[in-house]
């Protein structure tokens, strides 16, 4: 089930950029519904895309230290001999299934399900969800905690300062429709 520490989530690059389901991910965390992961790679990965969207490297090294000592559980090492024998239909997402086996995940969260096959992932004890899917089933397992997560995430929001609803537009903007639409019933 999905409402406790010990449910274990690798989260994709594409699912950590984004800043709204980053922040969203980053405050269920914090709120112990579940417990993230990630590796070098991805965060590799999600530096060269905030410099690609004309974030400093200075800055974007900043996020990155900063989301390892918010969640200093988070970081996974000793998975790279694991990559080479790894098989996906595109070969650099890899690493992803390889941090995940190594941290005995439950769950991929990425937004690029048809390069994680549901068959292989299977065969490791895993499976692959999108943030929207994932995010809507924390809600699903523990909405009070879940609405609770969500407005410190409001309250805290700075640059631009905007409310509830101005948050859940943001989400539907950028795919989270469930998410939004779940939260919005909550409030």
């Amino acid at each position: 089930m999905i409402h406790s520490v010990r449910f274990i989530c690798v989260l994709d690059t594409n699912v950590i950029y984004p800043i709204d389901i980053r922040d969203l991910l980053f405050w269920f965390a914090h709120y112990d519904l579940y417990t993230p992961k990630w590796s070098n790679h991805i965060f590799d990965e999600w530096i060269d895309v905030m410099k690609r969207k004309g974030i400093s490297e200075q800055e974007a090294i900043k996020r990155t230290e900063n989301a390892n000592l918010a969640f200093p559980d988070a970081f996974v090492t000793n998975y790279s001999g694991l990559i080479d024998g790894l098989e996906l239909p595109d070969l650099k997402d890899r690493h992803v299934l390889a941090a995940a086996i190594k941290t005995n995940a439950n769950i991929i969260v990425t937004n690029n399900i048809k390069d994680f096959p549901e068959d292989y992932l299977s065969t490791f004890g895993l499976s692959a969800k999108t943030a929207d899917d994932f995010l809507t089933d924390i809600i699903d397992l523990n909405p009070q905690l879940a609405l609770k997560a969500f407005r410190e995430l409001v309250l805290n929001r700075r640059n631009p300062d905007i409310d509830e609803y101005e948050v859940l537009d943001r989400f539907r903007k950028i795919g989270l429709n469930d998410t939004a639409n779940f939260l919005h019933s909550l409030l």
